[in-house]
């Protein structure tokens, strides 16, 4: 079955938009148009009125099943703008959900996502009623409760029940972090940005063939695997959800408890695409240092590692980079031609030989 033609409204500069198109391509739609607008937050329609009417032109010659809006939108808004195009609309927050309901496999992905959608309803439970009633309050339900307030109680409850089960995924998971200690076994953390090349350096270093794609968000949960850093040392190497900028708050929070094993972890590998332009590598490194920041990582434990040297163009350019952002030695790496690989193994033996978890590592 072929992939819906869709039509994406976005922000002019590149990385923006070149993001938005690789998280429409990950949620299997094809996009038939591109419509850019400096503002995607103005109060009728999210765009400008003429820009809608443009967009509505478009849709009716083409035949398009949606209208994707690169940027978060109101109930009002996107009711305004159905109104307007004749087919339906989408906001960003919305078509992340629809990508991370594609890619969840486990109990606990699957869980985190309807959190994040009862989050995502929740602040819009009231308006949708509103608009559905013509300005009104809902209509009473059972004992002259409105029903919007029936609807919003039941979020709470569903929500509720979903926190359960995951502060119980939790304590597992810090059980299994306590037992961990009692084998001496550190743990290694790979996070950065959707598709830095995080699963195909944890396959490399613990020889798992985890699938790898260059769409967006192929990883939602933990994977956690042996890893051989030398003959006579192994550390425990966990793999887990990308970043992306603009994500957010109740969506980080909804993947807290698959990200605090990132938190606990001894050493943390920040992976950074370095093939990418600078300016593009600048945005994605501050996004992920923001998400790191607001779930409370320790930064002493980061070690900063750009991925794909093979694919380089300018290594002067990411050096200069890495001085003007600050970043403290950093390694670059390819797991395709293993350059670099055996001098990160020596920097994470550095790191953690100061814990005493490790043998030191020779003097190089």
């Amino acid at each position: 079955m072929p992939n819906p033609p869709v039509v994406l409204v976005t922000y002019p500069d590149k990385f923006t938009k070149e993001e938005a198109k690789s998280l429409v391509g990950s949620a299997d739609r094809s996009i038939r148009r591109v419509f850019t607008q400096k503002y995607l937050n103005r109060s009728q329609y999210g765009m400008g009125a003429g820009k809608a009417e443009e967009i509505k032109k478009f849709v009716a010659e083409s035949k398009i099943d949606e209208v994707i809006v690169d940027e978060h939108l109101t109930s009002r808004q996107i009711f305004n703008l159905e109104k307007i195009v004749g087919v339906k609309v989408i906001d960003r927050e919305r078509l992340i959900l629809d990508i991370f309901y594609s890619r969840a496999t486990t109990t606990e992905a699957k869980l985190q996502i309807e959190l994040a959608e009862i989050k995502y309803e929740m602040s819009r439970v009231r308006e949708t009623a509103k608009i559905t009633s013509g300005g009104e309050r809902a209509g009473k339900g059972g004992m002259g409760e409105y029903v919007v307030d029936v609807k919003f109680r039941d979020l709470k409850r569903r929500m509720s029940f979903i926190k359960e089960k995951l502060d119980e995924a939790s304590r597992k998971r810090e059980l299994y972090h306590h037992q961990r200690l009692k084998t001496g076994m550190s743990l290694v953390s790979l996070v950065g940005y959707t598709s830095s090349g995080k699963t195909t350096l944890f396959n490399l270093l613990t020889g798992e063939n985890k699938q790898t794609s260059s769409s967006l968000f192929t990883t939602l949960s933990t994977t956690t695997r042996v890893s051989k850093i030398d003959e006579n040392n192994e550390v425990l190497l966990t793999d887990t959800v990308g970043f992306i900028s603009r994500l957010p708050t109740y969506m980080i929070d909804a993947f807290k408890s698959t990200l605090e094993e990132s938190l606990i972890a001894d050493v943390i590998l920040l992976l950074i695409d370095s093939s990418e332009e600078v300016q593009d590598i600048r945005i994605k490194y501050n996004s992920c240092r923001q998400v790191l920041r607001e779930l409370g990582a320790d930064e002493s434990k980061i070690i900063v590692v750009f991925t794909k040297h093979d694919k380089l163009v300018l290594s002067e350019a990411v050096t200069q980079l890495s001085e003007d952002m600050g970043i403290q030695e950093p390694v670059s790496i390819s797991s395709t031609n293993m350059y670099g690989i055996n001098k990160l193994k020596i920097r994470i033996r550095q790191r953690l030989a100061a814990n005493e978890s490790l043998s030191p590592p020779p003097v190089i």
